[in-house]
């Protein structure tokens, strides 16, 4: 049950608020933006942004029923922001740094699927293997193949920025784009974490019974608890 530790709807609103303003726009899209402006980077990167962005609409306006489905939607907006974040890197590796050829952009799309395939491959091991239940209990826990995993990304963009410049500007930004990058295709575990809450629905109701409920339920719900607490 360590696996089902779920915040209310209303941290997961704000967790879409605060996400989207810091790591989509800011540290995603304002790169894409910046000069030299690349209108077809531009627009490889906005389409997925504009579609997630109006999907979000309805966990702003109404997180308490659309509470499971928030899990869904929060995965693969951890993947559109890790997309976001290579076409910011393919931006500055072609138009700043003047790269040619398609080789940059396979090694960065290689990089970027195996980044995504190993945090839930990752995540998926955690589950089975105990580590989340672990982790919960403040045990010791074998963290090295996720320092591995990580380390292994930022050091492959590194070496990558490497080849095409000696700035130490741009290959500090690739670095801190390579570092955001795993914090948000770590969000896109969160797919399997709906698929799992769905197969395990009776669990989640056990811990949260009110889980999915319209805040107005859930209102009347505390309310009969109290009046049976009183009594």
């Amino acid at each position: 049950m360590s696996y089902l530790n779920l915040q209310s709807p209303k941290e997961n609103k704000s967790n879409i608020i605060g996400f989207f303003i810091l790591f989509l726009y800011f540290f995603g899209i304002l790169p894409i933006l910046a000069d030299p402006f690349s209108l077809p980077f531009f627009i490889a990167a906005i389409i997925p942004v504009i579609i997630i962005q109006i999907w979000a609409i309805v966990y702003v306006i109404d997180p308490y029923k659309y509470e499971k489905s928030y899990y869904l939607f929060f995965g693969i907006y951890g993947v559109v922001n890790t997309y976001v974040y290579f076409v910011s890197i393919q931006k500055l590796l072609y138009i700043n740094l003047k790269a040619e050829g398609i080789l940059p952009f396979l090694i960065g799309l290689i990089f970027l699927v195996a980044l995504l395939l190993g945090m839930n491959w990752l995540n998926w091991k955690a589950l089975y293997s105990g580590t989340y239940y672990k982790l919960q209990q403040k045990s010791t826990i074998p963290v090295a193949w996720t320092v591995i995993a990580g380390g292994s990304y930022i050091l492959g963009q590194l070496i990558l920025s490497f080849i095409y410049t000696e700035s130490a500007l741009y290959i500090l930004i690739i670095v801190g784009m390579s570092f955001f990058s795993l914090c948000t295709a770590y969000f896109s575990v969160y797919i399997h974490r709906y698929y799992f809450m769905n197969k395990n629905m009776d669990a989640v109701k056990q811990v949260y019974p009110q889980f999915g409920l319209p805040k107005s339920e859930r209102v009347l719900e505390r309310k009969k608890r109290k009046k049976k607490v009183k009594s």
